[in-house]
């Protein structure tokens, strides 16, 4: 994003960033959206929470699936 950044300051339009990066116009928006107006830490302090959420989410979905086998070994249907 710093080296597109420095392109349109110089005048590039989006088109030729994306043509000189070489990567989709819509993967540069979807990019310029995650991370358009923070700066480096606060992008990896962004991708770390990210990382953390998806351990969790992980975690509660083994401890969903672990009560589900514990109800039905309860009920006596395993």
């Amino acid at each position: 994003m710093r080296e597109a950044d420095a392109d349109l300051a110089a005048g590039l339009d989006v088109e030729q960033i994306c043509r000189k990066l070489a990567i989709n116009p819509a993967t540069y928006h979807k990019w310029r959206n995650q991370c358009g107006g923070l700066k480096a830490n606060h992008t990896k302090h962004l991708k770390q929470l990210e990382r953390e959420n998806a351990r969790l989410k992980k975690l509660v979905a083994d401890q969903a699936l672990d009560i589900s086998l514990l109800k039905e070994v309860a009920r006596g249907n395993f």
